[in-house]
């Protein structure tokens, strides 16, 4: 499986909690995508023990507390499981190119300022050493649409957005409505393809337009729109 040990890379307090539940990344793969997640559990050091546990054969490179402190299961070159079969683009096993983060919370509520001070600490780190840029940074949600809804609607994202660590979308009006352009420009952007309609939208409005509802309208074919033309997934040569 490759080592077994992780090294103290970070230029802060980091506790290590070792896991079993991890591999080799495929094909010499190195990590250009970041995967947030939360834990949906109240008790953080349950859900580490989880991810350590054998039986559970699941896993993440690191999870943080409501309190901020900051664990490291696996280290940043071995492939954690945490994405299961989702996709990104043309990429299906995106265990072997992601970095996972799982966060407490049971998605219910606000993430804690010290949690999110901590994630805000960690990401320009991972980002520094793989050289992933923050349009690579992304949601359980967004490369399983229907399937998880992690981080979930009450995470912060604008506050990843005004650091430099995620994106977000600036258009300057609504556009016409056009569903098969809408699926075109979220598949540009890295959304799967085989999706429905409305399970699409859900997972793209977790993203970029948390607590709206209801059909398909101008400013969601605007938003997609916007991130197609300033964050094209094939920029980055994201195949498999």
């Amino acid at each position: 499986m490759g080592s077994t040990s992780v090294p103290r890379i970070c230029r802060w307090q980091l506790t290590l909690s070792l896991s079993p539940n991890f591999g080799e990344r495929r094909d010499g793969a190195t990590p250009d995508i970041i995967v947030l997640h939360y834990t949906a559990m109240p008790d953080w050091c349950a859900a580490r023990d989880w991810l350590c546990n054998p039986e559970a054969e699941v896993s993440a490179h690191y999870i943080i507390s409501e309190q901020g402190d900051v664990v490291q299961m696996v280290a940043e070159d071995q492939r954690a499981w945490h994405a299961g079969a989702g996709s990104w683009g043309d990429i299906t096993d995106v265990n072997s190119r992601s970095i996972g983060i799982e966060l407490n919370n049971t998605g219910s509520a606000p993430f804690a300022a010290p949690l999110m001070g901590a994630l805000e600490r960690l990401l320009p780190e991972i980002m520094d050493r793989w050289a992933i840029q923050p349009e690579r940074v992304i949601a359980h949600s967004d490369l399983a649409p229907g399937r998880k809804i992690d981080p979930g609607a009450k995470f912060d994202w604008s506050r990843l957005v005004r650091a430099g660590l995620a994106i977000s979308a600036s258009p300057k009006a609504a556009i016409d409505l056009n569903e098969n352009v809408f699926a075109r420009d979220l598949a540009a952007v890295g959304y799967g393809t085989g999706a429905d309609m409305d399970v699409l939208l859900s997972a793209f409005r977790l993203r970029h337009r948390q607590g709206h509802s209801g059909p398909l309208d101008g400013w969601d074919c605007a938003i997609a729109a916007d991130l197609a033309a300033r964050f094209p997934i094939a920029k980055h040569g994201l195949t498999s």
